[in-house]
């Protein structure tokens, strides 16, 4: 089923939901830019369909790579948490435990934030 897209610039039309999708994602289609579905009269905010509202514009900068940087920093306290646990003063061993939960703290919040991220999509 083809659909129409009414942007500012003007109108495109794309072979499928998946083709808008997939131009949704890329930022070609804003969620403010119009939908009209092949047979209907009605035309749709980008944002008001199901299929793109679930799907997220790539995150580009620092975003891109928090998940990367979590998994760093995660290491990193893991590694200082097991030499402060292994040392010899019960302070720095306390200090390794305080670490260690903030690092399971952090892959807990990795964890999280992999398992609700979209698949893909079949359209």
């Amino acid at each position: 089923m083809r659909y129409r897209v009414r942007t500012p610039d003007g109108e495109l039309d794309y072979g499928s939901l998946r083709d808008v999708e997939v131009a949704y994602v890329q930022g070609l289609v804003g969620p403010d830019d119009e939908v009209l579905e092949e047979g209907k009269e009605t035309w749709r905010k980008a944002s008001t369909l199901p299929a793109l509202a679930r799907a997220r514009p790539e995150s580009k900068g620092l975003a891109a790579r928090a998940q990367v940087l979590s998994i760093l920093a995660s290491v990193v306290l893991g590694v200082a948490a097991l030499a402060l646990i292994l040392s010899d003063s019960w302070t720095r061993r306390s200090l390794g435990v305080v670490l260690a939960l903030v690092m399971s703290t952090l892959l807990t919040r990795v964890t999280y934030k992999a398992f609700k991220r979209p698949g893909p999509s079949r359209g």
